[in-house]
């Protein structure tokens, strides 16, 4: 059997180096070999919907470019010189050191090297997060998980309201700033401040000192980020509330923040106005094109693939099933799922509606997932939410594709987003304006 993986997608566990880069003034430091940040800026960032460097990205990132005499000698040395070198050079205000393969095959002591700066008052962490520890996924949990232990300190107090979101990944979910920064108004509109750790704006190191002030953690995944708000429960005992699905369209926004109202003890009149008020909203404009939404001349999609990684499968399966009456085909989950979770979120595809469940395939490879795509006949044009990948499975089977996940080259992307009521009606501009372009040609 061939180990080649056919159109990988997610990267190995130093992509985690993506997170770092979209803490605000956040510099990461790469022990590893020459040329894997820039290959995973490449495959992460620039293949995300060109999202660009970032404040200290791509080919700014410090790097011990460790060489054969390094895997002999030990690279400790060269990593405290490079440390050195960034703080003398580089503005910031917080730094990461991750481990690539060789640095963690030949047993370099970072923590060590590490500890010695932040003896002087350096905020810096270590984490390791070679290639074989897992994928990007594992690596973002990693990352955050090194700042929990390493960084944080306990708070004098909770702050009433306040709510540490735990969400989309940065970068390897190519929307996850606007998705972010649309959570962040919907938390405010039923009475929480979001602290949210990534992205413009967000507050960057006093936004990571305020994690252990927060009244509760909100996991919203399937299972990313279960494991941070475990360990932050353990840590500095705040609960958490875990709502597995992406909030996209009116239905499913509209059980969330009533979920998490209710969780919070903020619901009142006012969260329900504020509910209400949204909801008339989207529906009003779900009305307004509902012309186009039911044309049959336009050989509209009713089935559907989604391929892309759990959290954001999950939400547009139920999103299509539940407010446009699509019908699911087959769904394949392209990260890494750890075993523990693989039959959770498998259960969650069992129940996109009352009546209506989907089979899922958990596959990395794009070969396996084309295979598995032209071995079903779907009867009528299928939708294909998927990647740049699938460009040319989607011709074949004469299908509706658009470009959702990782990778993306066909689309930039800013701040656009999915999640809410607002990133519902988007997903509809966008299907809807990718058929009538089809059509017209």
């Amino acid at each position: 059997m061939s180990d080649i993986i056919q159109g990988p997608r997610h990267g190995c566990a130093l992509g985690a180096l993506q997170t770092v880069v979209a803490i605000e003034r956040a510099i990461p430091i790469l022990h590893a070999g020459p040329g894997c940040g820039s290959k995973l800026h490449r495959g992460l960032s620039h293949a995300g919907g060109h999202q660009g460097a970032g404040y200290a990205g791509a080919d700014a990132i410090p790097c011990t470019n460790m060489i054969e005499k390094d895997v002999v000698f030990g690279g400790t040395d060269k990593l405290r010189s490079v440390i050195e070198g960034t703080l003398k050079i580089m503005d910031g205000d917080f730094f990461v050191v991750l481990t690539g393969c060789t640095a963690d095959i030949i047993g370099d002591d970072v923590s060590s090297v590490v500890g010695e700066f932040r003896d002087q008052g350096v905020p810096i962490v270590h984490v390791e997060t070679a290639g074989f520890k897992g994928d990007a996924y594992k690596g973002h949990e990693l990352v955050l998980q090194a700042i929990i232990e390493q960084h944080l300190q306990p708070a004098d107090k909770k702050e009433k309201g306040l709510v540490n979101v735990f969400a989309s990944v940065p970068r390897h979910d190519p929307f996850w700033e606007g998705d972010l920064n649309e959570l962040k108004k919907l938390l405010a509109g039923i009475g929480l401040k979001a602290n949210i750790l990534f992205g413009y704006n967000s507050g960057g190191i006093k936004a990571l000192n305020a994690i252990p002030a927060a009244e509760f953690n909100l996991v919203i995944s399937p299972y990313v980020g279960l494991q941070t708000a475990e360990l932050l429960q353990e840590k500095f005992q705040t609960p958490y509330l875990h709502y597995p699905v992406l909030p996209v369209g009116g239905q499913e926004t509209s059980n969330f923040l009533r979920t998490v109202a209710e969780f919070a003890g903020t619901a009142s009149k006012q969260t329900d106005e504020f509910i209400l008020q949204n909801e008339n909203e989207f529906y009003h404009y779900m009305v307004r094109a509902s012309d186009v939404l039911t044309e049959y001349q336009l050989n509209q999609p009713k089935r559907f693939y989604t391929i892309n990684d759990a959290s954001y499968a999950l939400a547009f399966s139920k999103f299509l099933v539940n407010e446009l009456g699509y019908f699911p085909i087959h769904q394949f989950i392209t990260e890494d799922v750890p075993e523990e979770y693989l039959g959770i979120v498998e259960n969650y595809f069992k129940k996109l509606s009352p009546e209506i469940s989907s089979d899922v395939t958990f596959a990395q490879d794009s070969g396996v997932i084309e295979d598995k795509i032209r071995s079903i006949n779907p009867l009528t044009t299928p939708l294909l939410l998927a990647s740049s990948w699938e460009v040319d499975v989607a011709k074949d089977i004469r299908g509706l594709h658009l470009s959702v996940a990782l990778p993306i080259i066909d689309r930039l992307i800013m701040h656009h987003t999915y999640v809410g009521y607002n990133g519902g009606l988007n997903l509809v501009e966008d299907i809807y304006s990718t058929l009538l372009a089809k059509h017209r040609d």
